[in-house]
C-alpha cells in the first residue's frame, strides 16, 4: 500500500488575502511498474529562478520526472520496497526510463539502483530506515536523519522488512566539471548598471 501524502498548499484570493488554495491527497503519484513498491510523489515544483508564487495552478500537475527543470525544484516523497521485494528479478533500468532519466544510471556498476543527477538533493528520512551507498562507502540513515547530496554517484538500498518513506527536495545544480562563469568585477557591473541612467539623461 503506498503512503499518501496529504499536501495543503497556500496562496492568494480575489482579494489579495492569503488563503489555502489545495487540501488533500497529493495526486502526483507515480508507481514504478518495474521495481514493484517503488513510488514517487510529486509534491511540487518551481521553474527557473527566482520562484513565482502568482496563480492557483497547481504546479505539480505534470508528468513525473527524476530531475527538476533548468534552475528549478522538485519536492517529492518517495517510498522504496525491502531489497528483498526487487533485487535480482527487477528492471531497474525500466524504472529509470519510466521517469525521463535513461541518462542516469551508471552502466559501470554492478548495482542497478546507482545513478547521478545534476542536483543538490535535501533527504530527509520519514520513515523507516534506508543505506544510501556511494561509490566508497555506505551510511545507514533512520527516521529523521538528513541527507544532503551533491551530485554524487549513489544508490539505495533498503535491507529491513518494511519500506522507507523519505522527503527530497532537488534543486537544479550545474552538472560536476561544469566550468563557472566569470564575474565581472564589482566596479565594472557598478559601471554597466548606471549606464542607461546616463544614457537616458543625454538624450534629455
Amino acid at each position: 500500500m503506498i503512503w499518501r501524502v496529504r499536501r495543503v498548499v497556500t496562496g492568494h484570493d480575489a482579494e489579495g488575502k492569503s488563503a489555502f488554495l489545495m487540501d488533500g491527497h497529493a495526486p502526483n503519484v507515480k508507481e514504478i511498474a518495474s521495481v514493484p513498491g517503488l513510488a514517487l510523489t510529486d509534491l511540487w515544483e518551481t521553474n527557473g529562478a527566482p520562484a513565482r508564487n502568482e496563480g492557483e495552478a497547481d504546479n505539480a500537475d505534470r508528468p513525473v520526472r527524476l530531475e527538476p527543470p533548468r534552475n528549478g525544484t522538485i519536492l517529492r516523497i518517495v517510498e522504496f520496497p525491502p531489497d528483498g521485494q526487487w533485487r535480482g528479478r527487477a528492471d531497474a533500468r525500466a524504472a529509470f526510463d519510466a521517469i525521463g532519466a535513461a541518462h542516469a544510471p551508471d552502466k559501470h556498476s554492478t548495482d542497478p539502483m546507482m545513478h547521478k543527477t545534476a542536483t543538490v538533493d535535501y533527504i530527509i528520512v520519514l520513515k523507516g530506515e534506508i543505506h544510501a551507498v556511494m561509490d566508497k562507502g555506505e551510511t545507514l540513515l533512520k527516521a529523521g536523519d538528513v541527507l544532503v547530496q551533491r551530485g554524487t554517484n549513489h544508490s539505495w538500498s533498503v535491507r529491513g522488512s518494511e519500506p522507507c518513506v523519505i522527503a527530497a527536495v532537488l534543486v537544479a545544480a550545474a552538472p560536476l566539471g561544469a566550468k563557472r562563469q566569470p564575474r565581472r568585477p564589482a566596479k565594472r557591473r557598478a559601471r554597466r548598471a548606471a549606464r542607461p541612467t546616463r544614457d537616458r539623461a543625454r538624450r534629455r
